[in-house]
């Protein structure tokens, strides 16, 4: 089955950090680059960070450079993203889309609040 299953969210204290887990599974993982995204009810989804599938290439929106870091790991057919230093504004439900957006996951929770 193509699919992309996202896990690790949960309740953090501002500060904290949380890392982020995407496992994709049906399809050639290591083809594809992979983007993390973020949502927030009511809002349009934002761009978060992205992968090459070679690891050789990130990229990161402003709001989150020096704070996370995505990687990938394309033995597990898995990509992550590793979050400290969160915020409040960082709240979203956090899901992975496979190279241009053919494909995503449903998401995992990200509740920063103290």
């Amino acid at each position: 089955q193509v699919q992309l299953v996202e896990s690790g969210g949960g309740l953090v204290q501002p500060g904290g950090s949380l890392r982020l887990s995407c496992v994709a599974s049906g399809f050639a993982f290591s083809n594809y680059s992979m983007s993390w995204f973020r949502q927030t009810p009511g809002k349009e989804r934002e761009f978060v960070a992205w992968i090459s599938g070679s690891s050789a290439t990130k990229n990161y929106a402003e709001s989150v450079k020096g704070r996370f870091a995505i990687s990938r790991d394309n033995s597990k057919n898995t990509v992550y993203l590793q979050m400290n230093s969160l915020k409040f504004e960082d709240t979203a439900n956090y899901f992975c889309i496979r190279g241009g957006g053919s494909l995503r996951g449903r998401g995992t929770q990200v509740t920063v609040s103290s």
